[in-house]
């Protein structure tokens, strides 16, 4: 396994500890689909979870990956969890998303 497929595989554990831990107990590691992928985190119904850890941000490709990876899922919502450099824990990476798609969040939560 590569050194960057390594850190990939660590950092979506994290993440899925880090989700099992804050009520939700199903979160897993998602097996690779290859070209109809659906995201690296199952187990959260209704939403697919993108995991990166690279050094270099690149939102605008990650994003569009993620929704690609939503559809795919048929999920209602897309997050992005980029790894914050220097930062280890799980709850304080960056989690990104549209300005629809947080829209569409806090309205559900009665804002």
């Amino acid at each position: 396994m590569s050194k960057q497929k390594q850190k990939g595989t660590a950092f979506e554990t994290l993440i899925v500890r880090h989700l099992r831990e804050h009520g939700f107990p199903y979160a897993e590691r998602r097996a690779l689909t290859g070209q109809h992928d659906e995201g690296d985190i199952t187990g959260t119904p209704g939403v697919v979870w993108e995991c990166k850890n690279h050094k270099t941000l690149k939102l605008s490709e990650w994003l569009r990956e993620t929704e690609t990876e939503r559809v795919n899922g048929q999920a209602d919502i897309g997050v992005l969890i980029a790894k914050r450099v220097g930062v280890s824990d799980p709850g304080e990476q960056y989690a990104v998303m549209t300005v629809n798609t947080i829209i569409g969040l806090l309205k559900q939560a009665g804002y």
